[in-house]
C-alpha cells in the first residue's frame, strides 16, 4: 500500500518548507566545521522549529550498566490498543554525527503521545569520534537491554517496535534484519523507518537530482557517510541494509519518505525489496516535503500529519498480522555472515 500526501495548496516544494530551506541553508554547511562545532550549530539552528514539549507520564534516565548506552525513557499517558507496540526503541537522525536529546526530546514526547506508547531514547555514540560499528553496537545493546530488563520497569518488553529517522532509521533497519528471529531477545512487533539512509553507496538517482538546495546536500551527506564509515566498505549490509541478501521474515514495516529528499529513491527501492520478500509494509510519501521535516513540528503542519499517518498505517498493518508469526530461519545470520 502506498499513501501519497500533499497539501492542497502545494505544488512542488511546500512554501513553508521552502522558507525553512532558505533560512537554514547557509548555517547548515556543517561539513566545514569540526564535529563539536557542527553539533552546536545544529542545535541552535533547529531550536526554533522543534515541537513543543508534550506532557508525558514520566521521564526517567536509565543506567543500563557496562556495554549499554545511556537511555531516557518517556512513559505514555495512554495505552495503545490491540496489537500495536507498547514500547518503542527510538534511534535519532543526524548523519551518525549530529543530534542529541535537546534536538530530539520534543519529537520523542510527541511520538509517545501519538503512538500511545512508551519511547526509549538511545544516546548512541557519534562519529567521527566513534565510527562504525559503535552506533550500531549501541543500538543493538539498547534493544537487548530492553528485552532483558524492560519488564522489571513495567514496560511491555514482549511488544516492542523500533523506530528511527534518517541515520537512526539506518540503524533501525539493520537492527530489524539482525533481529529477524528474535536474536536480541524477542522479535520486534514493527519497524518504522522515517526517510531512512539505506544504501551508503549512494547509487540511486535522487542523490543526483536532489544534490543541492534542500538542506541535505550531497556535500553534507558525503561528510556524514565519511564520518560514519571511516573507510569501512559501504557495501557491507550492516551499513547498507538495502544490500542485505535476504529480507524475508522481517517485522512489519512503515516506511515514510519525502519528495525533496536525496534519500527518497533508496527508500522506494527498499519498500519494493520488502514486498518481494513478502514483508508486510505500508509506504507513506510526503511529496512536497524535505528531509528531516518530522522534527520541525513548530513550523510545518505536515509533521503532525505525518505522525498521524504513521499511527494509522501501523494500526492497519498490524491488524492483519498474526500475533506470533512463525519463525524464519537464517535472516539475521545472513547479514552478519556477509562480511
Amino acid at each position: 500500500m502506498l499513501q501519497i500526501v500533499r497539501r492542497k495548496d502545494s505544488t512542488g516544494l511546500d512554501r513553508r518548507a521552502g522558507r525553512i530551506v532558505a533560512a537554514l541553508s547557509e548555517p547548515t554547511n556543517f561539513a566545514t566545521l569540526n564535529a563539536e562545532a557542527a553539533r552546536e550549530a545544529f542545535r541552535r539552528s533547529r531550536a526554533p522549529y522543534l515541537w513543543p514539549l508534550d506532557e508525558v507520564a514520566e521521564v526517567r534516565d536509565l543506567e543500563a550498566g557496562p556495554g549499554a548506552p545511556q537511555m531516557r525513557l518517556f512513559r505514555s499517558l495512554a495505552r495503545a490498543p490491540g496489537l500495536l507496540p507498547r514500547t518503542y526503541v527510538f534511534l535519532h537522525g543526524g548523519g551518525w554525527t549530529l543530534g542529541d536529546l535537546s534536538t530530539y526530546e520534543p519529537l520523542c514526547r510527541r511520538l509517545t503521545r501519538v503512538l500511545r506508547a512508551d519511547v526509549l531514547w538511545v544516546d548512541y555514540r557519534l562519529a567521527p569520534e566513534h565510527p562504525f560499528p559503535a552506533a550500531l553496537d549501541d543500538a543493538l545493546a539498547a534493544c537487548r537491554w530492553l528485552f532483558d530488563h524492560g519488564a522489571a520497569l513495567g514496560l511491555a518488553a514482549d511488544n516492542v517496535g523500533v523506530i528511527g529517522d534518517s541515520a537512526g532509521a539506518n540503524l533501525a533497519a539493520v537492527a530489524a534484519i539482525l533481529n529477524a528471529n528474535g536474536e536480541l531477545g524477542a522479535k520486534f512487533a514493527a519497524q518504522i523507518l522515517i526517510y531512512p539512509c539505506l544504501d551508503l553507496t549512494r547509487r540511486h538517482r535522487s542523490h543526483v537530482d536532489l544534490a543541492k538546495g534542500f538542506l541535505l546536500t550531497r556535500t553534507l551527506y558525503n561528510w556524514y557517510v565519511g564520518n560514519y564509515l571511516a573507510g569501512h566498505d559501504a557495501k557491507d549490509p550492516r551499513v547498507s541494509p538495502f544490500l542485505a541478501p535476504d529480507l524475508s521474515g522481517l517485522a512489519p514495516a512503515v516506511v515514510l519518505h519525502a519528495g525533496f529528499d536525496p534519500l527518497r529513491d533508496e527508500a522506494i527501492a527498499y519498500v519494493a525489496r520488502l514486498r518481494r520478500a513478502r514483508v508486510a509494509v505500508i509506504e507513506i510519501a510526503f511529496a512536497d516535503m524535505i528531509h528531516g521535516f518530522l522534527n520541525l513540528g513548530a513550523a510545518l503542519p505536515q509533521a503532525g500529519d505525518a505522525l498521524d499517518c504513521i499511527a494509522a498505517a501501523l494500526a492497519a498493518l498490524l491488524a492483519s498480522q498474526p500475533r506470533s508469526p512463525p519463525p524464519h530461519q537464517g535472516v539475521g545470520a545472513s547479514i552478519a555472515a556477509a562480511h
